[in-house]
């Protein structure tokens, strides 16, 4: 019955979520609603290594692959996105197993594998900011607008028609997330992130069960930056790759619940609403305030609440097992001698 009413419940949700933009057409609110599930479909990208105790700090490495590779086939060779994504998500996925390779067939764990990926997300940066004469560096970078098939250029200018897009990408995440959740490789990566030798012994591939993982969390990543790209039609270094878009992601799946499917969307929107607030609010002034709030939050959340604000709330609402005390235990009869 439990199963029957969860399954119901999300068919009831994905029911509003699909007619709401038919019934809701506030085009400022469709648009938050866009970047929250973008941004939620990264997030839960990262949370898939996240979980299992694989930390990167390099998926704004991979985001801006797939957000830059994606724009620069369509502007210098007409490659259009429906190719372009794929491309950009092969060269995230070969970048992934270059830099995992090593640092997998070598145990490098822990804090050294967080700073592999802390250089690998700026090092995309840099080059990102180093090639302007391309990628307009700094500046920024636009897609040309397409002048025919817009269809053919993944260019739509009706909020509902993205906000169709974004939710059947975040959709997809959500499956994804449960598909690994249910399968073997779960269960191999739970034990590889408590003893990498027992897992190893009990017949464990760590190196291939690690490298699977993370290549399909850059596949998702760089996925996430193409459709933002090909939302926004203005991409810059610092929002789509770098080592603050990586701690954003840490923060917002962390805070939302790690160990949680929809934790990292709760984070989005805890990510994105903070943003606006802080745009609406101060305006320029407040330029960069949300990396410092997301760093202060993270660290209080680590402290206080480790599994996150909806992982915390599902965990009080599960019905608590009843541990009989002493004095109610049935006394079990002792056969005596000769009985």
């Amino acid at each position: 019955m439990i199963g029957q009413g969860r399954l119901a419940a999300w068919g009831i949700g994905l029911a509003a979520l699909v007619a709401l933009p038919f019934v809701y057409r506030d085009p400022y609110h469709l648009h938050i609603l866009v970047l929250i599930l973008i941004w939620s479909f990264a997030y839960t990208s990262w949370s898939m290594m996240g979980r299992f105790g694989l930390v990167s700090l390099g998926h704004g490495g991979f985001m801006g692959i797939g957000a830059y590779v994606t724009a620069l086939l369509w502007n210098h060779l007409g490659v259009s996105p429906w190719i372009g994504i794929p491309v950009s998500m092969v060269a995230a996925g070969a970048l992934a197993l270059i830099v995992g390779y090593p640092c997998f067939r070598f145990r490098i764990t822990g804090h050294y594998f967080v700073l592999v990926t802390l250089a690998l997300s700026g090092i995309v940066l840099q080059v990102i900011t180093a090639t302007r004469d391309y990628t307009g560096g700094s500046l920024g970078y636009t897609p040309n607008r397409a002048s025919g098939n817009k269809l053919l250029a993944l260019q739509f200018d009706d909020k509902t028609t993205w906000y169709l897009i974004a939710l059947g990408v975040w959709l997809f995440g959500i499956v994804v997330w449960h598909w690994v959740d249910r399968s073997m490789a779960r269960y191999a990566l739970e034990a590889i992130s408590e003893d990498e030798d027992a897992a190893a012994a009990a017949g464990v591939d760590v190196t291939a069960e690690k490298l699977k993982i993370t290549l399909l969390s850059a596949l998702m990543t760089a996925l996430a930056g193409a459709i933002y790209c090909q939302y926004q039609m203005f991409i810059t270094p610092d929002t789509v790759s770098g080592i603050a878009v990586s701690l954003q992601m840490v923060f917002a799946a962390i805070v939302g619940g790690l160990f949680v499917s929809l934790g990292p969307t709760f984070g989005a929107v805890i990510t994105i609403l903070l943003a606006e607030t802080l745009r609406i609010g101060f305006g320029t002034k407040a330029v960069g305030w949300d990396n410092l709030v997301y760093g202060v939050l993270l660290v209080l959340f680590i402290i206080f609440l480790p599994k996150g604000i909806l992982g915390s709330v599902l965990d009080r609402l599960k019905p608590q097992r009843k541990v009989p005390r002493a004095h109610e235990q049935e006394a079990v009869p002792v056969a005596r001698p000769g009985a």
